[in-house]
């Protein structure tokens, strides 16, 4: 049987296969059991109380589904009286993703969340910064750097980064994230998109613009993991448009040690067991004894110079 347990920083975790923030929640238990998971990870929390955006707040559309959800929340206090108690009923490590709009803030509230049952904080970093007239922390290397040293110096727990796609600047973020200390990165959140009724001239959203997931963002975020794999050294873990266990193949060639699931569970409430499964008969099936050789096995086909010799003619 393979080994499919993974090391992220100083977690181990079961397997590589985790929800990925805000499509997930205990009411999950109802239908598959979340003791199989790699990890648990949390709706994004804010120290706030949020409402949320206007209706409606999710879409579907060819190749994945649009949503502007707004990050509701219930606040710190809720979270600490309602919500770990009740994830320390499962087994897998628990996970808190975490948001706020400036980065004083992000450091408040990882010190208020730094609880006994919390094994790490994934700070959100691809939400708005008010302090950059709005553009999201993550879509460059200097707010980043800000944003994680003052997370770093809050917390003891393992800090994972959440990385946004809608940047030219990806490696580079993800460098400065290793520089002030994260402990793992995770690529990516949702790609802004938008979409609109050609019956009623509406937008789609009534948020007008939203975050695009499922599989149409495989390709691009794949190719983005690969990136900040060859960048950093941090581990990795992979986000977007997995809806099989061949996707999640394909996220750890390419770098990753672990794999987030989002908008498959809203198709398939056990596509995340599933997954795990057929990650084991994947690696089964090809000798492999543990998960973990699949990570960076990307394999270089190698240029064969004679064919590329017109490139360069003599002179």
């Amino acid at each position: 049987m393979t080994d499919l347990s993974v090391r992220i920083g100083g977690l181990t975790l079961p397997n590589p296969v985790m929800p990925a923030s805000g499509t997930f929640a205990e009411g999950l238990a109802q239908a598959i059991d979340l003791n199989r998971l790699g990890a648990l990870v949390t709706k994004t929390i804010t120290r706030e109380l949020r409402a949320g955006n206007p209706l409606p707040r999710v879409a579907e559309v060819a190749g994945g589904m649009l949503n502007a959800i707004g990050i509701p929340s219930k606040g710190v206090a809720y979270f600490r009286d309602v919500t770990l108690p009740l994830y320390r009923g499962w087994s897998p490590p628990l996970v808190v993703s975490i948001s706020a709009p400036t980065a004083e803030g992000f450091a408040e509230l990882a010190a208020e969340i730094s609880l006994p049952g919390v094994a790490a904080i994934e700070a959100n970093i691809s939400c708005p910064n008010i302090e950059e007239d709005g553009r999201a922390f993550a879509m460059k290397p200097a707010s980043t750097a800000i944003v994680v040293r003052q997370l770093r110096a809050a917390t003891a727990l393992p800090l994972w980064v959440k990385l946004t796609p809608n940047t030219g600047e990806i490696a580079e973020v993800a460098k400065a994230a290793e520089a002030e200390g994260a402990d793992a990165l995770v690529c990516a959140n949702t790609i802004l998109a938008m979409a609109i009724d050609p019956h009623s001239f509406k937008p789609r959203l009534g948020n007008l613009l939203g975050g695009l997931s499922g599989p149409a963002i495989k390709p691009i975020v794949l190719r983005q993991l690969y990136q900040c794999a060859r960048a950093v050294r941090l581990p990795i873990i992979g986000c977007g448009g997995i809806m099989t266990a061949l996707d999640a193949v394909e996220y750890l060639l390419a770098g990753a040690v672990a794999v987030q699931i989002g908008t498959a569970t809203f198709l398939d409430s056990a596509a995340m067991p599933n997954i795990i499964d057929g990650l084991d008969r994947f690696c089964d099936a090809r000798g492999l004894a543990s998960v973990s050789e699949l990570t960076g096995a990307i394999r270089h086909e190698e240029t064969d110079e004679e064919d590329l010799s017109w490139l360069s003619p003599p002179t």
